[in-house]
């Protein structure tokens, strides 16, 4: 488990090359965009933010700690898909992250009102599933033990 979730994926220099710019994207977006202006204006925000109603979450989430760990998927996890570290759990957060966005608090908006959300979860799945690319600090120091026949 640990050999997987912490895996480059592929070695294919093309797929690579693509899961880089999806990932370098996706991620720059994301802090840039979102992360970056909730952290900035954190002291505004954390009386105001929004508890997603779930389950497993309603016994100890209050809106401070929901902006913290908002603002850690959208700005620490994307800061490590950028550089491709820790891709697969960075992208399980952040997906998780865009589920609650999508399906608990703009739950009453138009589909059109959740796109950017799905877009960023449709992202975030796909990195959990390939992995990094060969580009990648995953690849640098994952270690591939060959098979030897004798």
């Amino acid at each position: 488990m640990k050999k997987w979730l912490f895996s480059n994926g592929t070695v294919d220099p093309m797929v690579s090359a693509g899961l880089l710019a999806l990932r370098i994207g996706i991620g720059t977006m994301m802090i840039g965009f979102h992360g970056w202006q909730k952290y900035q204006n954190f002291a505004q925000l954390k009386d105001s933010w929004t508890v997603p109603k779930f389950v497993l979450l309603s016994s100890w989430m209050n809106s401070t700690t929901s902006l913290i760990c908002t603002i850690f998927a959208e700005v620490v996890c994307c800061a490590l898909l950028v550089i491709g570290m820790a891709t697969r759990p960075a992208a399980a957060v952040l997906a998780f992250t865009m589920t609650m966005a999508a399906f608990v608090v703009l739950a009453d908006k138009a589909p059109a009102g959740k796109e950017l959300a799905l877009l960023y979860l449709t992202a975030a799945v796909t990195l959990f599933f390939t992995g990094a690319g060969a580009y990648s600090f995953d690849a640098r120091f994952s270690i591939v033990k060959k098979r030897t026949f004798s």
